[in-house]
């Protein structure tokens, strides 16, 4: 699996992912090693707390003189490699800058990033970073500081060189090494077509087009018997409070979780394979910035949540980075209440009951979801030519998508010249 990202300097970076085959010796050698490095995870937090509480600063440059200091008095944290447990030292210092830069902000609670915790054994699973000098790849296999080998299943080829490599563990008990390679544009041959998308539940994906619409597959509900049944083993063999899980209950549990896995792959493999066919298909896509976040307070998170849209938008966007086609993001709100024909607003929202649009001004009628797509290729700026009952040449456009930007939450200006301030809740977006 490959991920792409940009980092700060404006260098896009793509990460491969691909499965271990770790033998018993690398993986006493593997967990040695994030033993040693939750040790200084949690060590860091007692530190951080420490200076918190006396009023004083903890920068990465003191916690990496706790560190030097730590590894002349201690033989068994010496024992391990320098390298991830320096990389923990620069994780724990972004995720507490970003926690404290949250709370100097004032942002609500429920959207600020924690401030980093304890580690427990049996509560967080392995993950060692090393960066161009602490790994090297010969003979097909990883190479890690502190002399661990381990087997790579090359399901690909990497483009590049890799920069930095990270091992883990995933619930179920599988190893993985993600590593992070410059990224490559390939572009694909220009089509000169052009599609609006629109995110919803009972379709995940509607579109200008239906050959690319993206019906819900409900991975989730085809396997809730599975996983209720997991449940229900589980909960027989809960343990009390203070006393360590059974063998049986850890057997459930693993179940549970490969169950889940399986899930998430099916969704993720749905979403970028119909990525790859919208790409490969468009030059440009106006694409709907929807964050399906705030769905989970309501009575439609579990529908919601197995549609996976968050997921699915990701895929695109780096579907559309890698071959170098202009995806633009698009502002929600109102999208269901716009003509896409005259650019008329109504008055009020329309019922998730009331299926069709039917415009006030110009009388326009079709499908909501597919008027909310042409919404899309309308404000992304976009020529709408093959594109049916879409705004006719000439018409003004709204000024309401920015390429990889999400819109001010102070409004755009509307097709006729009034400013309309945007909202901020996006519950409209799924008013379809």
């Amino acid at each position: 699996m490959a991920t792409s990202s940009t980092a700060a300097g404006g260098t896009a970076h793509a990460r491969y992912s691909y499965r271990l085959r770790v033998s018993s010796t690398a993986l006493a050698a593997l967990l040695g090693e994030w033993d040693r490095c939750r040790w200084i995870w949690n060590e860091c937090v007692a530190r951080s707390m420490k200076a918190h509480a006396a009023g004083e600063k903890c920068g990465p440059a003191s916690l990496d003189r706790m560190l030097t200091e730590a590894r002349a008095i201690t033989p068994w944290l010496a024992q391990g490699a320098s390298v991830p447990q320096q990389q923990l030292i620069r994780d724990f210092g972004r995720a507490r800058a970003k926690a404290l830069k949250d709370i100097k902000e004032r942002l609500p609670v429920r959207r600020r990033a924690g401030l980093p915790t304890y580690k427990r054994k049996r509560g967080a699973d392995p993950t060692l970073n090393y960066t161009r000098n602490g790994f090297r790849l010969k003979d097909g296999r990883l190479h890690l500081a502190g002399g661990v080998v381990l087997s790579v299943v090359w399901s690909r080829v990497l483009p590049a060189d890799p920069t930095s490599v990270r091992v883990h563990r995933d619930a179920v008990g599988h190893w993985y090494a993600s590593f992070v390679v410059p990224a490559t544009i390939r572009p694909l041959p220009e089509t000169g077509a052009v599609l609006g998308i629109d995110w919803g539940v009972k379709e995940i994906a509607t579109t200008t087009s239906d050959a690319h619409d993206l019906p819900h597959p409900e991975f989730g509900r085809k396997a809730k018997e599975r996983l209720s049944r997991y449940d229900r083993m589980m909960a027989r063999r809960k343990p009390d409070r203070g006393k360590a899980a059974s063998k049986g209950y850890r057997a459930a549990k693993r179940l549970r979780a490969k169950a889940c896995q399986k899930v998430a792959r099916q969704r993720l493999d749905t979403g970028r394979k119909w990525a790859k066919k919208v790409v490969r298909d468009h030059d440009a896509i106006a694409v709907e910035d929807f964050r399906p976040r705030f769905l989970t307070r309501t009575t439609m998170a579990r529908k919601a949540a197995d549609a996976a849209i968050g997921a699915t938008k990701n895929a695109l966007l780096e579907m559309g980075r890698k071959h170098g086609r202009d995806v633009r993001l698009v502002h929600p709100a109102h999208t269901t209440m716009d003509c896409a024909r005259c650019g008329a607003r109504a008055k009020h929202a329309l019922p998730l009951s009331e299926r069709t649009y039917t415009c006030g001004a110009c009388g326009a009628t079709s499908p909501r979801d597919k008027n909310s797509a042409r919404v899309m290729l309308v404000r992304a700026g976009l020529d709408p030519a093959g594109a049916e009952g879409v705004r006719p040449p000439g018409a003004r456009l709204q000024e309401a998508a920015r390429a990889g930007n999400p819109i001010p939450k102070q409004g755009w200006e509307h097709s006729n010249g009034v400013r309309v301030e945007a909202r901020r809740s996006q519950c409209g977006a799924l008013l379809r």
